[in-house]
């Protein structure tokens, strides 16, 4: 399947128990696609039906096991774990988004910070558990001075989003100290790619409004800095450090930053998503935006040094490829219309 190269192939995964949270999520779904793809024995946790998820509309979703519950649901975690013998987790359940986060923090912390412990305490009490991935995120270091964030750097959230990622990873950390469980913590960029229906993220947002000739809507003054990471570079960095935990204990605790080292504005990301759709329409520029960090930017130096990673793809191959996911996810939907059209045509005729 085109996309899915890795940076290290084995056998590592041919029929090994993993257990993915958050698998209709944006980037859960290219973690199971890619975990099939390497014919391992996927177990989901999914609280809520999304059709629209790419792990049903490409059809995974049925090559899989699915549990359906709650993060926050230790017993429910234990019994997965438990009865399909899980080896390996990849932990990426999580409230993502950040107005969302501003509006109802409560939730999100319930999300992102119970259901990190809640998963924890099943792995530890799980004898059956050997590698634990959890997913925080660059926002877990707050605003800082000093850039690029390195993972020494401290963990300083201070708005609901950046506080529940800042207080998983200490909690995944304290686990791997204090219980010797084997959990690694990758801190990535904003994650983008075909599949995100989160239409408020910028790259979604802004290829649905270019495809219906409208203006892409930019909530910052469009000067705000970000680490845009591919999703398929994403799901090969969470396998490949599982695979590495595998081979070495020493790993647990550990925390890594995967990024392309690429400072971009959102008003240089919108340009170059207009530009690669042959387009020429200003964006409209509201600088709305608030809660949000004005500068972020990773190094991977110890990803790369430790580990031997580097990214699969630069980000305007990267936007490539999702922009092409994105048209033809669109023409299906306008071709499922029409198709709907012609047979009420046809039945209202037949009567």
């Amino acid at each position: 399947m085109e996309g899915l190269g890795r940076v290290m192939s084995t056998n590592f995964w041919k029929g090994r128990p993993v257990l993915v949270t958050g698998a209709t999520g944006l980037v859960g779904s290219w973690v199971v696609k890619s975990l099939l793809a390497e014919q391992a024995d996927v177990v989901c946790l999914v609280r809520d039906w999304v059709p629209q998820s790419e792990l049903h509309r490409s059809g995974d979703a049925l090559r899989v096991r699915t549990v359906q519950g709650d993060i926050v649901h230790q017993a429910l975690l234990e019994r997965a774990l438990g009865e399909y013998e899980i080896d390996t987790v990849i932990h990426l359940a999580a409230q993502t988004i950040v107005g969302v986060a501003n509006r109802n923090p409560v939730s999100t912390f319930e999300s992102n910070i119970q259901g990190t412990w809640a998963l924890l305490e099943a792995c530890r009490r799980s004898p059956a558990v050997r590698q634990v991935v959890v997913a925080s995120s660059d926002k877990a270091y707050g605003d800082q001075e000093k850039l690029p964030y390195e993972e020494s750097a401290p963990l300083e959230g201070r708005h609901p989003y950046d506080v529940s990622k800042s207080c998983a990873d200490l909690i995944a950390q304290a686990y791997a100290h204090s219980y010797n469980l084997p959990v690694v913590v990758t801190r990535c960029g904003n994650f983008y790619g075909g599949g995100d229906l989160n239409w408020n993220r910028i790259i979604p947002g802004t290829i649905r409004s270019l495809l219906q000739g409208q203006a892409p809507v930019i909530r910052s003054d469009g000067q705000f800095i970000r680490d845009y990471f591919y999703v398929e570079d994403g799901a090969a960095a969470y396998l490949m450090l599982a695979e590495k935990l595998a081979a070495d204990r020493t790993l647990a605790g550990h925390a890594f930053n995967f990024s392309n080292e690429s400072q971009v504005t959102v008003l240089e990301l919108v340009e170059r998503l207009t530009c690669e759709m042959g387009l020429d329409i200003a964006p409209d520029v509201r600088n709305q935006a608030s809660n949000e960090i004005r500068n972020q930017h990773l190094s991977a130096e110890k990803a790369r040094t430790m580990l031997g990673w580097k990214p699969l793809f630069d980000l305007d191959e990267g936007l490539r490829r999702t922009v092409a996911w994105y048209r033809q996810f669109f023409d299906a939907q306008t071709e499922a219309l029409r198709g709907q059209s012609v047979q009420r045509l046809q039945e209202a005729v037949s009567r």
